[in-house]
């Protein structure tokens, strides 16, 4: 059976490997995963859960605090978005062993709703190739705000498209 649950502690050693196999299959994340503890909690977390499947952690999906030159809270900001009143939605993958059961679609609803029930908005950019998951946004009403070249920290850049969860 499928769910979605609050991320817990005991999660991350699931979720580190998970994302090591998703780095392996997709090239996410395209910073790489050479720390994927750290990767699944950033400073600034503020709420994650896990999607499983028959007890399993397959999927993962995180708020965290919009900061100033993070490319989607500053389109978001430019449009008039208050950027206290704001989250960026984060982290969202789901294992190969998890896909077709529309667990992706599950996080990112229950991110926008855990974001719609504490009155905040929601920012995040998708890489251009990541086309599962903007269709996931996109098929929730989200909005394209426009792209940026993601730094991936290695030296390159990738394109990548800026999404708020409404119109500001």
């Amino acid at each position: 059976m499928a769910a979605v649950r609050d991320r817990r502690p005991a999660d991350l050693e699931a979720l580190a490997a998970a994302l090591v196999e998703v780095h392996l299959v997709d090239g996410y994340p395209v910073e790489g995963v050479a720390d994927p503890r750290a990767w699944l909690t950033p400073p600034g977390t503020l709420h994650a859960w896990v999607a499983t499947l028959d007890d399993a952690v397959v999927g993962h999906a995180l708020a965290m605090t919009a900061q100033p030159e993070i490319a989607a809270v500053d389109a978001w900001v430019q449009r008039g978005g208050d950027i206290a009143t704001t989250i960026v939605g984060a982290r969202l993958f789901v294992a190969p062993a998890g896909r077709g059961r529309r667990l992706g679609t599950t996080l990112a609803r229950t991110l926008t709703d855990w974001a719609v029930h504490h009155a905040l908005d929601i920012v995040g950019d998708v890489m251009a190739k990541d086309t599962a998951a903007i269709a996931i946004y996109e098929r929730l009403g989200w909005h394209r705000m426009g792209a940026a070249m993601h730094d991936t920290g290695r030296g390159t850049q990738v394109p990548a498209y800026l999404y708020a969860s409404r119109e500001p």
